[in-house]
């Protein structure tokens, strides 16, 4: 499914950046912006989520 459909691959991205790379990231320094980096990790990963199922859609719109 996926040979026919690579671009439904760009849906992994949100998941990754939530629960994959969450181990990695759940620190408190560095400070960026003022804000913990996980709340900044966080807020990074909701507004590419977005991004992430548009191209998805794009995509499979074709």
């Amino acid at each position: 499914m996926i040979r026919r459909r690579p671009h439904l691959l760009w849906l992994l991205v949100p998941f990754v950046l939530f629960a994959g790379a969450l181990p990695l990231v759940n620190r408190v320094e560095p400070v960026l912006l003022g804000l913990p980096f996980l709340f900044v990790w966080l807020l990074a990963a909701t507004l590419v989520t977005p991004v992430a199922v548009w191209l998805a859609w794009r995509g499979d719109h074709r």
